[in-house]
């Protein structure tokens, strides 16, 4: 992937190693292709077996339990929902508490570099720039910066969309929280240690660029009041959802347990 702008000469180590794990992780997906794990055709969620979406580089979230590589893809095969299923089947549940006292900044300050326990964190760039640094393809970035990002490419999980994106209309694209964090509020973290909220709320395991429009119709829905609106990725989405809740051991309601074991066949 080449990058349209130019980047000044004295890089420095921190920069340096964020570069590389950034090209790590699309080196891991190339392997993917690589080994013939194509994704389905557009508009046919029977055909392909693998962890390549139609965008051409998000991994599947069974092969992605850190969130650390690009998107997410489609779950296709049988064997692969079943697996799904499984994992879903580990959630507990309880009724969703209230809202009273939730705050943003109840997990930190938004898109920080410094919450502790989490992939990618402390590396000179922020949360967000990181997302769109691991999702995005053709990117751009701020003159004398590898960090921001300000023109990209995007193929949007969630509507199947492709966006091309510019600063400019910077919320064309959003960084939703998968479990939204008012959600995780009502289902416990209000009782968490701030670390573990800020952790969170940067955790990339948690976190997906979308597009805008599809995340503020999301707001702080669980998934049986919401879903992607590309039937396609809703197995992949649930996978995802318990992924985050499974790893803070969060309960989820029982509507939404239900709700994704149905997703994937359940």
């Amino acid at each position: 992937m080449q990058h349209s702008t130019h980047f000044r000469k004295g890089r420095s180590a921190v920069a340096t190693t964020r570069r590389s794990l950034r090209v790590a992780a699309v080196t891991a997906v190339a392997a993917l292709l690589a080994s013939g794990c194509g994704g389905p055709e557009k508009g046919d969620s029977s055909k392909g077996s693998g962890p390549v979406a139609p965008g051409g580089r998000a991994v599947s979230p069974l092969e992605n339990p850190e969130g650390t590589k690009p998107g997410l893809a489609p779950v296709t095969t049988d064997a692969d929902k079943a697996a799904a299923r499984k994992l879903i089947a580990e959630l507990s549940t309880k009724g969703r508490g209230p809202r009273t006292g939730y705050t943003r900044a109840e997990f930190g300050y938004a898109w920080m570099d410094t919450a502790d326990g989490v992939p990618l964190a402390r590396n000179g760039c922020d949360t967000r720039n990181d997302l769109m640094n691991r999702d995005g393809r053709d990117l751009t970035y701020r003159s004398g910066s590898d960090c921001v990002v300000v023109a990209m490419t995007l193929h949007d999980p969630y509507t199947g969309n492709t966006i091309e994106w510019r600063k400019a209309k910077a919320a064309e694209v959003q960084i939703d929280h998968v479990v939204p964090l008012s959600y995780s509020w009502q289902m416990g973290s209000s009782r968490w240690p701030e670390s573990k909220r800020k952790q969170l709320a940067n955790d990339v395991l948690n976190l997906l660029p979308v597009e805008g429009r599809a995340n503020s119709a999301k707001g702080d829905s669980g998934p049986a009041s919401w879903l992607p609106p590309d039937k396609r990725i809703r197995c992949a989405y649930a996978v995802r959802f318990a992924q985050v809740a499974l790893k803070y051991e969060m309960p989820v309601t029982a509507p939404d347990k239900q709700t994704m074991l149905k997703q994937c066949g359940g």
